[in-house]
């Protein structure tokens, strides 16, 4: 059934998976979904075709129609935003709805975790990032994307244990039981494994980070050492920005439960559970509560945020 009223609309596109949410005026969830990857670094188009799959889905969940999309303000948090020319082509996009409003899929997350306020979230997901509000300014650290970045992420394992599985293939290093799984996924042929590696994305390669982490917390020296490294990645960004004042951090990310353990206790003890989630950033971008001017650098940015 369709609704005369306004409606808010949240996305959360990452590299593994897009969700969508939308809200009445009051804040009631009408309906969520989710579809697969939403980053730029697929393509506009795939990217926008998955977001109004999310977005689709959630409003048959409501009741909503196409008409509707007329009455919503939509908030997209999207990961590869950041690439040369990538927002700009977004706003040329053609949409259905009211108002929309594009930033960083870090930085909505980083305004969901703090419900907007000051603090940080570092993003352990598919990619790695640190997003950072301090005084009405927006601090990004890392997350340059897959491979040249993005330290501590699930790519980046993927990448490393796949990296030494073929050392071990040819007798150059250990065959330890997550190595040897490893070379599994490829029937223990290296050159398998180079032409997957040919066509492989990030996604890709952090389906092999559960592996990882399993073998890793059943004592795999080579699994601990690559979850001791990421760990250590993603520990510099929480220390970077203790040392600029903000005291109020987050893990967040599909791998953040897996990591935390590993983490000093110093910095365990620091981490506080996010109050809500990319998607509940996105919406607050889409309600108007923030007044998000340009942004004056690549990776350090000023913002004023009216909560």
């Amino acid at each position: 059934m369709a609704t005369k009223g306004t409606t808010y609309l949240g996305i959360d596109g990452g590299g593994t998976r897009c969700r969508a949410r939308i809200e009445d005026e009051n804040g009631s969830v009408l309906g969520a979904a989710s579809s697969g990857p939403a980053t730029t670094r697929i393509g506009l188009e795939k990217a926008w075709r998955s977001m109004m799959e999310a977005t689709e889905a959630a409003a048959a969940q409501a009741g909503l129609t196409r008409e509707d999309f007329a009455r919503m303000h939509a908030g997209i948090g999207l990961a590869g935003l950041g690439r040369r020319g990538a927002e700009a082509a977004l706003n040329e996009i053609a949409h259905p709805f009211a108002s929309v409003i594009f930033i960083s899929d870090g930085l909505a997350a980083c305004l969901g975790a703090h419900s907007g306020a000051d603090g940080a979230i570092v993003v352990a997901g598919t990619g790695s990032v640190g997003v950072g509000l301090i005084d009405g300014r927006e601090i990004r650290l890392a997350g340059y994307g897959f491979p040249v970045s993005d330290e501590g992420s699930g790519a980046d394992i993927g990448l490393q244990v796949v990296r030494l599985a073929l050392r071990a293939a040819d007798r150059r290093s250990e065959l330890t039981p997550l190595l040897s799984e490893v070379l599994g996924a490829f029937d223990h042929d290296p050159y398998q494994a180079v032409a997957w590696s040919e066509e492989a994305r990030a996604a890709d390669y952090a389906a092999f980070a559960p592996i990882v982490m399993r073998h890793a917390n059943q004592g795999d020296p080579v699994g601990r050492r690559i979850v001791e490294r990421a760990a250590d990645a993603i520990g510099d960004l929480l220390d970077l920005f203790l040392a600029r004042g903000i005291d109020r951090l987050s893990l967040v990310g599909g791998l953040a439960d897996a990591i935390t353990p590993w983490l000093t206790p110093d910095l365990r003890a620091r981490l506080r559970c996010p109050d809500a989630d990319a998607a509940a950033g996105a919406l607050l971008v889409a309600r108007g509560r923030l007044d998000l001017p340009k942004r004056e650098t690549d990776h350090e940015r000023a913002s004023k945020f009216r909560v």
